[in-house]
This record gives C-alpha cells, sequence and structure tokens, in this order.
C-alpha cells in the first residue's frame, strides 16, 4: 500500500487531513505539520496487544569507545575555518551553512571542495544550478581535480541513496530547500519536505561515516528558514555574515557539537573567491582620518581581538521627530546609550539626528562597545577630536558608570601590537596601559577635546 500524509498539530497532536492555519482542537495559529502516514496492514499494534514489538539495544562500555575527535578530519584551505570547525570537517558529521543569497556560500563551498578533493572523493549537488554554471564557477576557483564530482538533483531520496553508497567522503548538498520526498505531496521548502529530508540525509551520513554540508536560506530577518527542528539534527551550524556588496564577511557557529562556538573566520571576497584575512585590525584602520566622531574600539569577535572604528555624525534636525540610525549596531541599545547620555551628561540630543557607522562592514554584539558609542557621539556634538593614541572598551551603565569588560587582556594586548599608546576603559583593569574610567560624564570632560 502507498504511504499518505497528514498534517498534525505540534501543540496538542491533533491530526487533520488538509492544512489549515488555525488548529481546531487547540487554537494554535500555524502549528499543522504534514508528517508521513506509513500504510495500515490491518494488524493490531503493539499497544492495542498489550506486548512490545522493540528488542533489546546492543550496548558497549564507553571506556573502550574511540572518540569521533580521534578520526582523522577533512581540513579546509582556511586555518581558521578550521578552527571555527572545530579542526576541521569531522568525518560522518553534518554541518548546516546557512547565509543571505549572493554573499557567497556557494563560492566558499567550492574552495572547500577544491582542497579536500586533492585527497578525498567529493560529489557536489546541486538543486539551484546546472553543471555548466558550476563549472564555470570551479574554473575560476581552480577547482579542477579528478576526484571532485558534481551531480544535479532535487531528490531527498536520490541524494540519500547517494550518500549511503559510501563512495565519497564528503557530499555538499545546495540547499536543502530545493528537495522533496517522494512521499510527501507538499512544495519543496516547506517544513514537511525540509525536516523530512534532513532526517533522510543525516541518517544516511551517520550510517556510512560521511562527511556532509547541507547549504540552507535565510529570512529576511536575517534567521534560518525552515523549522527549528533542523538546526536542532545536524552537528553544526554555521552562519555566514556581512554585506554581500564589500567589507569583511564571517562565518561562525552558532552551534557545533565537535568544538567552540566562540571563534570566527573572516575573509574578504577578491577575483579569486574568499581570502582569509590574517589581519583585520590593520585592513580596518589602514584608511582612518582622524575627525571627529572617529573612536577606535577594542572589540571581540568570537575569541578574536580586532580594533574597529567607529564612526558618529551628528546633524541638527529638520522635524520634530530626530533621526536615529546605526549600521553594524544594535538600534535600541543605541537609543539607550543616547538617553543615558542625556540624561547623565547633559548633552542636548534632542534636537539632532545621530548616524552611527561600524567601518568594515563588522556587526557589533560586544557591550563594552558602548563607551565607544557614547564617546563618539559627544565628540561629532561637540566637534571634538579623540586622541590618536587610545583605543575605548567598556560597558555603560544606565547610571553613567563604566562596567568591566570581558577578556580585557586580548584587547590590550591588540591594541599594544598596533601601536596605541593608553586604553580608555573600565577601572577594574589593573594594567598600566588603561587609563582607568568611573563615570561616563567625566571621562568625555576630560578626553573628547
Amino acid at each position: 500500500m502507498k504511504s499518505r500524509s497528514q498534517f498534525v498539530c505540534q501543540q496538542c497532536g491533533a491530526s487533520f487531513s488538509k492544512w489549515m492555519g488555525q488548529c481546531t482542537n487547540c487554537d494554535a495559529w500555524n502549528s499543522l505539520v504534514e508528517q508521513v502516514v506509513e500504510p495500515e496492514l490491518g494488524k493490531k499494534s503493539a499497544i492495542e496487544k498489550g506486548k512490545q514489538s522493540g528488542k533489546k539495544l546492543d550496548f558497549v562500555k564507553l571506556k573502550t569507545v574511540v572518540p569521533s575527535d580521534a578520526k582523522a578530519r577533512l581540513l579546509t584551505e582556511f586555518d581558521d575555518l578550521n578552527t571555527v570547525l572545530g579542526g576541521g570537517i569531522l568525518m560522518g558529521s553534518v554541518s548546516l551553512l546557512a547565509g543571505q543569497p549572493g554573499i557567497g556560500k556557494s563560492t566558499l563551498l567550492m574552495q572547500i571542495c577544491a582542497e579536500v578533493a586533492k585527497k578525498h572523493d567529493v560529489l557536489y549537488i546541486s538543486g539551484e544550478e546546472s553543471a555548466g554554471q558550476v563549472k564555470l564557477r570551479a574554473e575560476r576557483l581552480g577547482a579542477d581535480s579528478e576526484r571532485l564530482n558534481f551531480a544535479a538533483s532535487t531528490s531527498g531520496n536520490d541524494i540519500a541513496k547517494t550518500i549511503e553508497s559510501g563512495e565519497f567522503d564528503l557530499v555538499i548538498v545546495d540547499s536543502i530547500q530545493t528537495l522533496a520526498m517522494d512521499e510527501i505531496s507538499s512544495a519543496p521548502g516547506t517544513v514537511s519536505q525540509v525536516t523530512n529530508c534532513g532526517n533522510l540525509i543525516i541518517r544516511a551520513a551517520k550510517a556510512t561515516d560521511t562527511a556532509v554540508i547541507i547549504v540552507g536560506h535565510v529570512t529576511k530577518e536575517g534567521t534560518l528558514a525552515g523549522p527549528k527542528v533542523l538546526e536542532h539534527l545536524v552537528d553544526v551550524v554555521l552562519n555566514f555574515e556581512g554585506d554581500r556588496y564589500g567589507g569583511f564577511k564571517t562565518v561562525r557557529a552558532v552551534k557545533n557539537r565537535f568544538g567552540s562556538t566562540n571563534e570566527v573566520a573572516i575573509f574578504e571576497m577578491v577575483e579569486q573567491g574568499l581570502r582569509e584575512v590574517v589581519n583585520p585590525s590593520a585592513a580596518l584602520l589602514a584608511e582612518r582620518t582622524n575627525t571627529d566622531g572617529s573612536v577606535i574600539l577594542a572589540t571581540l569577535n568570537g575569541n578574536r581581538p580586532i580594533l574597529v572604528e567607529i564612526q558618529a555624525l551628528a546633524t541638527q534636525s529638520n522635524f520634530g521627530y530626530p533621526k536615529r540610525t546605526a549600521s553594524g549596531f544594535d538600534i535600541n541599545r543605541l537609543n539607550l546609550l543616547i538617553a543615558v547620555l542625556e540624561r547623565r551628561t547633559k548633552l542636548r540630543l534632542s534636537d539632532k539626528d545621530i548616524f552611527i557607522n561600524v567601518v568594515g562592514g563588522m556587526k557589533l554584539n560586544d557591550s563594552a562597545a558602548d563607551l565607544a558609542i557614547c564617546m563618539a557621539i559627544a565628540s561629532a556634538v561637540a566637534g571634538r577630536k579623540l586622541g590618536e593614541e587610545y583605543v575605548v572598551f567598556g560597558e555603560v551603565g544606565l547610571g553613567g558608570e563604566i562596567r568591566s569588560a570581558f577578556r580585557a587582556d586580548q584587547r590590550i594586548a591588540e591594541a599594544k601590537k598596533l601601536g596605541f599608546l593608553h586604553a580608555i576603559g573600565p577601572s577594574t583593569v589593573k594594567d598600566k596601559f588603561v587609563i582607568p574610567a568611573k563615570d561616563l560624564r567625566e571621562t568625555l570632560i576630560k578626553y573628547v577635546k
């Protein structure tokens, strides 16, 4: 008998023959997910018989198990990317790579294939491009190994069967949103198709110890498209971030069963493909001119210390409601800091349009950027400069106090390496290089001249 599908509510478990926007049993919205139902053969279930249909599991002593990390890893040409992955691509692991369209996911994967195919058999499966299109990219990136293979398919069943053959050490699937299973009638990219195709591929990869990298699309908000369960199923989730038109691009792991999630790899796009940035701080500061509104921040991108330039611009507002714009910084955090500046330092900002830019396309997710943002705004409003010998870091509290920063020693070491003489930072840091700052108002009066 042929398999059929039904729609099951993820909140209450009620099942329906067709999809509806709202579950009529528990009134939950958008909770119905299509699932495959195996055909009934007219036999009573184990529950009805009162018997267990399972069997005793085979088990081993944990002491005798060889750790997965002891196996050889597939190394890419990028040292930092290997670090992000925990030392390379682990055999039998399934990784999910997500990023904005056009940011360079296919370019990065082809460069990974080119390096791995020097010693291992690699299969690149595309559901979006033809062999001719992929060949053009491979030629541009120098991927001409005899061990690099290509297949075009959108069938989750066929891809899983190919992986089960065990002929390849690394398989790239581009992308999960284009795949469909024969047993499910819904369109590719739906929750049921993404979940079930992902399950098929993961089971095949684990059974044959094949490393698999799956490409995932993202929504307009920047989150991974599709069900959250897909992120739980895979071993590694990588986010490819940055501006697709220029600036630096970063790859960070938001989930990693085999390594840290604090590492980051930084790239720039050149004619020959993606190139690893060895010293991003020097590259970010190379074109800096010291003007009012410019402050150097000692921040952390993952575990890597980086010096970035914060630029602020303040202009007279032409409307009753002042405009606040931030590129690379959280706009809600910016509004909070502006409120602190107005209340604690007596700066008049209610009639000013304020614009913040993090140079180089970097995106800050560091609470220690607060002090640099505040000093850049004050510098722009007053038309005064901060000395070229200073870097800045520290969190600003609602009372205007300067709070401690995570891993201050690494920030200081990076600033010293690039020739800065002093850092303005929290008073809790016991280092002669750091000029202690306790209060925001006193710090601005003393150093923004």
